[in-house]
């Protein structure tokens, strides 16, 4: 059958289809060890107060209501203002109902304005997105309708005591001209829970400005919630950025609830590509979340129980896997939030797709490094083969067995040269 463009980029296999399939082959394989996929944590505490939550809800008849309505394009009128007033009072962002947008899910989201602000314009000009800091999310990779539409710059590359290290912007590697059409990172970042430092945001805002781009943000996992950063930073919005949130770290993907903020333009614009695709967003996401927030729970929950929970865990699995794998050419990006862990094995003679491939035939599903060097394919860079996420918040029995057949692949591996 002969597919459109259209057809022919989105309808081929992909870095983020190859994840989900084997989250969701780890779902019908009770003897996987889910290392690789993005599900956040079971954290008992979240899922009592969801349980509690949705059951007066329901009793309420909102749950039931929610469900048989639409709401309009730009998503829950309710969830919209509250969060707005949220906002407003605890940064002092001047954000109103008009700077806030919703989709079914942040990826949905991107997709969206990437394809707003990047790729063939009318006048017959092409832009692309810049990732400043490589490596970045996987899901950016292939959402672009245009083909080459990112571009990416290497890290600079900071040695850390107790074989940690920590990725940090190039800025003298930065190139904006006018075919970019904006510059995007994640804060904390997926897939290496490097946090960039207030400095490396202001000067991105500063060349973004200069530039008459947007700074798209991706903060799933930042403040103010669920607020799985481990690092002291400034919570960062203005008329120039795109601060795109989400629900799904909070315990709850599987409402798809993306939140984006910013300047009324684009969200005018982003409620009008939303009517075409999708006609509205999801209401059961927007009616947990707005429930949340009349609760004065949102954050309360975000800074009391999901981010200890993580960071507790991230610090342990760190020590785990520095134990197991005892050669100093294994090292961890220092943990600074997100709920992956950043795997380097330097001088590594397979490829990490390779040992992917080694991993999942003893049941060990990691996501090989390689996807996620969006725009940059470099021979003569291995590092970008060297390195792996894996997720840390499954069961600890399970992560330990799985730490220990990593541990015993890439010594093998190291062995046979």
């Amino acid at each position: 059958m002969d597919y459109s463009s259209f057809g022919n980029k989105l309808g081929r296999f992909s870095g983020i289809t190859q994840l989900m399939d084997d989250l969701n082959e780890g779902l019908t394989n009770p003897d996987a060890i889910m290392l690789g996929g993005g599900n956040p944590a079971r954290i008992p505490e979240m899922q009592d107060h969801f349980d509690k939550l949705n059951q007066r809800l329901l009793e309420s008849g909102a749950l039931t209501k929610a469900m048989m309505n639409y709401d309009g394009p730009q998503g829950k009128d309710s969830f919209i203002s509250s969060l707005a007033t949220l906002l407003r009072d605890t940064y002092g962002w001047p954000i109103t109902e008009k700077n806030i947008s919703l989709s079914n899910g942040s990826q949905s989201a991107f997709f969206n304005l990437f394809n707003l602000l990047a790729g063939e314009f009318d006048d017959g000009r092409s832009k692309k997105i810049l990732l400043p800091l490589a490596p970045e999310y996987i899901g950016y990779a292939d959402s672009g309708l245009a083909n080459n539409m990112f571009t990416s710059v290497k890290p600079t590359i900071e040695q850390l005591p107790n074989r940690r290290f920590k990725y940090h912007v190039d800025f003298d590697a930065l190139r904006i001209d006018d075919s970019i059409g904006a510059i995007c990172v994640s804060r904390p970042t997926n897939p290496t829970g490097n946090v960039l430092t207030d400095s490396e945001i202001s000067q991105l805002d500063t060349l973004a400005r200069e530039h008459d781009i947007p700074l798209i943000i991706d903060n799933a996992y930042g403040v103010p919630f669920p607020d799985i950063i481990f690092e002291p930073v400034t919570p960062f919005w203005n008329d120039n950025t795109i601060l795109c949130m989400s629900l799904s770290k909070l315990g709850l993907p599987g409402v798809r609830c993306g939140i984006v903020i910013a300047n009324e333009a684009i969200t005018t614009a982003l409620t009008n590509i939303t009517g075409v695709l999708n006609l509205a967003p999801s209401s059961i996401g927007p009616l947990l979340g707005n429930a949340l927030i009349e609760e004065q729970q949102l954050l309360e929950l975000s800074s009391t129980v999901i981010k200890p929970y993580y960071q507790a865990k991230a610090l342990k699995v760190s020590q785990w896997l520095l134990n197991a794998i005892d050669d100093e050419r294994f090292q961890i990006h220092k943990p600074e939030g997100a709920i992956f862990l950043w795997l380097w094995f330097d001088e590594l003679p397979i490829s990490a797709n390779e040992l992917y491939q080694r991993l999942k035939k003893r049941g060990v599903l990691i996501v090989p490094g390689e996807h996620f060097f969006i725009g940059i394919d470099d021979p003569n860079w291995p590092h970008q083969r060297q390195c792996v996420r894996m997720n840390y918040v499954q069961d600890e029995d399970d992560i330990q067995r799985g730490i220990a057949i990593i541990a015993e692949e890439v010594q093998r591996a190291y062995a046979e040269g």
